[in-house]
């Protein structure tokens, strides 16, 4: 395989699925966006690609080697080929591989001037004609499966708290001998596991709490699915990593009206700021009743730590956790409004799209947050000042739960949700 030559091929391929999605730049995208891909990319494929591998792909994260033959092959299918050496094959690239280099740290390519002055013409065509082919067509299937015939269920170990095992049981037994059993976790592709078809069992490990969709899948159909939520037991505070996040000790984070994680609390536990501070998770998840997306109130106290100028941005983000959905509002300091995404309940506003600039705030003093929706008309209010509304028109769902992400520390406080005349408050 010629590193080169793939590498060129890998740029276009991301060229296309930019194209594709309309999302914009991929290097604006936020995990999420990834989240979103690996599951369209399984969906479409029956191969899984993790969160990890696609960032390295789009150049997200630094990594040197060409991803591996069955990465490059699922890429291909996405895009509508049988396998990467069709892609290659059908794709016109006439570059000199003897111009072209890999980015140091990144997946990405470059090329001497004069031999790419014509190629991005090239993406124009290509790409609008795989985009009309993966919009029409999916990859065949093996054949449809009747659902009914598939049992699917689950128990945690733990009634709450992470981390928590699940031990799934299934009964596969209907599938045919040529179809492939897996259990995927949600939209974490690098959960979905096959699993035998004569077997009836299956456990993993949930690191971060949440409401999931567990899915039994045979070959590419899924067959069975059902909610299960990873309860954080109360406050929850961790410093986000690539798989198992380092949670601190709740004395350690504790008050009495809320959650302080600050700086010495980072030092006290070896966490550095670099290269660069690491997002801290706090989150407070559970069922908490009929609490309708379309019909509540929240309100809450935030504020992050000061780190002294390393990150001068003040970047922050509140999940409002729900069954099947979610909403995320986005803070910054700021002169940093311009590199922003709001996203409610299916509906996703960029900063280069749209007026942000009231989610600009000094976020190292405490800053109020208050969500009023009134029949799926949200109204987003900080410190007393409307800055956003909006409707939006995903199915309601209950809420499941609250989360902030801080750069490098912060604290939460006065945090309630409200609706139908009940408070909950989070202590």
């Amino acid at each position: 395989m010629n590193n080169h030559t793939d590498a060129v091929y890998i740029r276009q391929w991301v060229e296309l699925i930019e194209t594709r999605w309309q999302r914009g730049p991929s290097r604006e995208w936020k995990s999420y966006d990834f989240e979103k891909l690996s599951e369209e990319i399984f969906e479409a494929t029956g191969a899984a690609l993790s969160i990890s591998t696609l960032k390295r792909i789009f150049g997200k994260v630094s990594y040197n080697n060409i991803p591996s033959v069955f990465t490059l092959n699922t890429l291909a299918r996405f895009a509508g080929f049988e396998d990467w050496n069709a892609f290659k094959r059908r794709v016109p690239v006439s570059m000199s591989t003897q111009d072209v280099r890999v980015v140091p740290g990144t997946d990405r390519t470059i090329a001497g001037l004069k031999k790419i002055i014509w190629w991005p013409l090239l993406i124009i065509p290509v790409a609008a004609l795989a985009y009309l082919f993966i919009s029409s067509t999916k990859p065949p299937r093996r054949g449809s499966v009747n659902p009914s015939a598939f049992s699917f269920s689950s128990n945690k170990v733990l009634s709450e708290g992470v981390p928590n095992s699940v031990v799934f049981h299934y009964d596969a037994s209907a599938a045919s001998s040529d179809d492939s059993i897996f259990i995927v976790q949600d939209w974490d592709m690098r959960r979905r596991t096959p699993v035998s078809k004569t077997g009836h069992a299956h456990s993993a490990i949930y690191y971060y709490p949440g409401y999931f969709n567990a899915k039994l899948v045979v070959d590419t159909q899924i067959v069975q699915t059902h909610g299960l939520l990873i309860g954080s037991g109360g406050w929850l505070a961790m410093a986000e990593r690539e798989v198992e996040p380092f949670y601190f000790k709740k004395e350690e984070y504790s008050k009495e009206n809320g959650v302080v994680v600050d700086t010495a609390l980072l030092a006290k536990n070896h966490l550095t700021f670099y290269p660069r501070a690491p997002w801290i998770s706090i989150c407070y998840i559970k069922d908490m009743g009929p609490l309708p997306v379309d019909n509540f109130a929240f309100e809450t106290t935030l504020k992050s730590d000061d780190i002294k100028g390393a990150e001068a941005c003040q970047r922050a983000e509140v999940f409002i956790h729900c069954k099947n959905d979610v909403v995320i509002i986005p803070l910054s300091a700021p002169a940093c409004i311009g590199d922003l995404s709001l996203y409610v309940l299916g509906k996703e506003i960029k900063s280069r799209e749209a007026d942000l600039s009231g989610f600009g705030a000094d976020l190292r003093q405490w800053t109020t947050l208050k969500i009023e929706t009134v029949n799926k008309r949200m109204q987003i209010t900080i410190n007393n000042r409307p800055v956003y509304a909006l409707d939006f028109s995903n199915p309601p769902t209950d809420i499941v739960g609250v989360q902030y992400r801080f750069r490098g520390g912060g604290s939460v406080k006065d945090t309630r949700f409200i609706c139908q005349g009940r408070t909950i408050e989070l202590r």
